[in-house]
């Protein structure tokens, strides 16, 4: 019987494919990728087996057209890491193998240098910079490449936005483009003297190098957490070893980039979504040659190969943006916990605001805990207060008591932060005559009223439409907006203010690359007056040394919620927003506005901060038995059609077997049951034991392709799901 290859092809099915090898070029190993026709088309595949038992005959088998590498572009540990992770996440196989490739990578292409790409003026370039016939960005482009050559990672720290501009001067010859060795030759800092915390912490991993331990980091915020995990990339580099450090945002990504290559010396691959693909490739093949010491990226990087792996690194490990909600939905905090027990090396999660699952991990010995409960020298932590709104006269959603600690901040020339985590002009435009409101025509929720660009959106689908001029129910003029989101808050703090710049920072004002790193950067760099207006891109990982005041709005959006996680995601969100005040020489206040100034979460985290809420939440999760100390899988199903959502549930609940011995709820309605003109639904099922849970869905999942009904709706699964939205 010929050879047969098993290929991983990235489609939805819970499926690999059976190819006959090429006719020449090679042979193909497990962690190659092959070019091979499928359907009418053709699709780069990875091998994942070798002369296996074909799934049908030997002659029906098609024959892969050729072999794209030379050696496996996927390691061992990294293949087998895979197949259990799409195994455990009930996730497409073909679609876990292509998640671990980045984009350039998954075509028929030749595999990019890895050299760095680098920019050099040519003689025309240099003429024209003398001549001064450029202006511009064009021009400071060519004035920052006249000392000789940059890499494009050093053109994209000094200078945010310059490839528009280069494009431009390629175009007229006046740069050209090439490739170099990327090099060790950078000027370091040196570093600051740890705490005894810091060194402890320290010490103890530093002592597992070389071995698998998982270690949890529970810091309070500006307790210098990032100090420790550069101290160990320094004592992994000293070993000739590898690191992955996580970050949950890109946001995140250009600030640490800053502070690895100045302290290390070293350069630093950065590894997400944002990058041009060639640039995401080279660096994606540097850290599998093993050039690469210092990998840095966010939610996908955790696929990143480590020939040479010393250390995993997982930042704000507590961070939902770690959960992949969409396609193969994998979690790469957990999904680095696994890499690191393969390849044998100490894993380190951080946070200051850990979650619940890692807490339970180390109550039961899974973890080991390592704390810094102070912040270094004598930075205090910030002075937090409940402002009671209740009879209060408010003015856009600003309490009296705000609006005068704001004004006592900005006129001793410190800096404020204003946190909303909504963001647009108002959440609900409404007829004050008949009580007609904006919905989305596709979702049946309120559309947001974005006052800016004059338009009414929809945040969960991304409807659009006008601002109507009268109400369409009753034709009356008197439209007014309701609630706050960041462009009102915005608006009314410059109207009181109109001395002191305000800016908003959220998804439209950040909109072009690197607008978030530089709005930040005019704030570090000149100690003056401002009011930053931001949702939760400002609650986390960003040091402003004049920011004194943080005052959170809409806290209670966050206690009225019926989602059994709200209450962790709003304790975590407001000390980690708390967390911005107060971080250098200059003392912190905190101001929390609610109208539940008694609520017994509230009260918690300021007498005895985060620690003792989490224990709260802890044994409330374990008396009814939710997540950590119970496992969810949640099946949904989206259709046009209700009655085909309704019917597929329903067959999938008839299909579980009868002794299953799961927790059932559902079927049922999703949460939000119209989203972007399709009816949802979904069928939640729970088990005490994650290893009877798995036992029970793997062949019940199988099942579920082959259901007749299961073509006539999308559906998917989610294992550990943290939204049940």
């Amino acid at each position: 019987m010929p050879a047969v290859l098993r290929v991983a092809l990235p489609v939805p099915l819970p499926t690999l494919f059976d190819y006959l090898p090429p006719a020449s070029g090679g042979e193909p190993r497990p962690g190659s990728r092959v070019l091979v026709p499928f359907g009418r088309s053709q699709a780069v595949g990875v091998v994942v087996a070798t002369d296996v038992e074909p799934s049908v005959g030997a002659g029906r088998l098609k024959r892969a057209l050729r072999l794209l590498d030379d050696a496996p572009l996927l390691d061992a540990e990294l293949m087998h890491t895979l197949a259990w992770a799409a195994d455990y996440w009930l996730g497409a196989p073909g679609e876990a193998y292509a998640n671990a490739l980045p984009l350039a990578l998954r075509e028929a292409k030749p595999l990019p240098p890895l050299g760095e790409e680098c920019w050099s003026l040519t003689t025309s370039g240099r003429s024209a910079l003398d001549a001064g016939s450029r202006r511009g960005a064009s021009r400071t482009l060519l004035a920052e490449l006249a000392a000789g050559p940059l890499a494009a990672n050093e053109l994209d720290a000094c200078l945010p936005g310059w490839r528009a501009a280069a494009r431009r001067l390629l175009t007229a010859g006046l740069l050209e483009r090439g490739e170099r060795k990327a090099t060790d030759a950078i000027a370091t800092r040196a570093a600051p003297v740890l705490g005894e915390e810091q060194q402890q912490a320290v010490a103890e991993v530093a002592a597992s190098l070389g071995h698998y331990q998982p270690f949890l980091l529970d810091g309070v915020t500006g307790s210098g957490k990032t100090e420790v995990y550069l101290a160990l990339i320094e004592r992994t580099l000293a070993q000739g070893r590898q690191t992955l450090l996580l970050v949950p945002e890109i946001g995140l990504a250009p600030q640490t980039v800053r502070r690895l290559r100045e302290r290390l010396g070293v350069a630093v691959e950065v590894i997400h979504s944002n990058l041009a693909e060639g640039e995401r490739a080279r660096a994606w093949l540097r850290a599998r040659s093993g050039e690469a010491k210092v990998i840095l990226g966010t939610r996908s990087a955790v696929f990143t190969p480590l020939p040479h792996a010393g250390l995993v690194i997982v930042d704000e490990e507590h961070d939902g943006a770690y959960k992949q909600q969409e396609g193969f939905r994998y979690h790469a905090r957990d999904l680095a916990v696994v890499r690191a027990r393969a390849l044998n090396v100490p894993v380190l999660l951080g946070s200051g605001t850990p979650s619940l699952e890692s807490l339970a991990n180390v109550e039961a010995g899974r973890y080991r805990a390592l704390h810094l409960r102070a912040r270094p020298g004598a930075v205090r932590p910030p002075q937090v207060q409940i402002v009671d709104m209740r009879a209060q006269r408010l003015q856009h959603g600003l309490s009296p008591t705000l609006l005068a600690a704001v004004a006592d901040t900005v006129a001793r020339g410190e800096q404020v932060l204003v946190f909303k985590n909504r963001r647009g002009y108002a959440p609900v435009l409404l007829c004050h005559a008949c009580g007609w409101h904006a919905d989305c025509p596709r979702c049946e929720h309120p559309l947001t009223l974005h006052a800016g660009r004059r338009a009414l959106i929809c945040h969960h689908c991304d409807h659009h439409s006008r601002v109507p001029p009268a109400c369409p129910a009753c034709g009356a003029t008197e439209l007014k907006p309701q609630g706050q989101g960041t462009e009102r808050l915005e608006e009314t703090l410059a109207a009181h203010f109109p001395g002191t710049p305000v800016l908003r920072i959220d998804r439209e004002t950040t909109r072009r690359r690197d607008a978030f790193e530089h709005l930040l950067d005019t704030l570090r760099d000149e100690a003056k007056p401002a009011i930053l207006v931001g949702t939760q891109m400002l609650a986390k990982g960003h040091d402003l040394p004049n920011l004194t005041l943080v005052a959170i709005v809409g806290v209670d959006e966050g206690l009225l919620s019926v989602d059994f996680r709200a209450s962790e995601r709003l304790a975590q969100q407001l000390v980690q927003v708390a967390g911005r005040a107060g971080r250098a020489a200059k003392p912190g206040r905190v101001l929390l506005q609610t109208h539940h100034p008694d609520h017994p979460l509230l009260r918690q985290l300021l007498a005895h901060g985060y620690a003792a809420a989490a224990q709260t939440l802890l044994a409330e999760r374990r008396q009814v038995m939710l997540p950590p100390y119970a496992h969810q899988v949640l099946l949904r199903a989206e259709a046009t059609q209700r009655a085909a959502v309704d019917t597929f549930l329903a067959a999938a609940c008839a299909a579980l077997p009868p002794d299953h011995g799961l927790q059932v709820a559902g079927p049922m309605p999703a949460p939000m049951p119209l989203r972007a003109g399709r009816q949802r639904g979904q069928l939640l099922l729970e088990a005490a034991s994650r290893r009877e849970l798995h036992a029970t869905l793997r062949p019940w999942a199988a099942h579920l392709a082959r259901l007749p009904d299961a073509r006539k709706v999308r559906w998917s699964l989610d294992v550990d799901p943290i939204d049940l939205y």
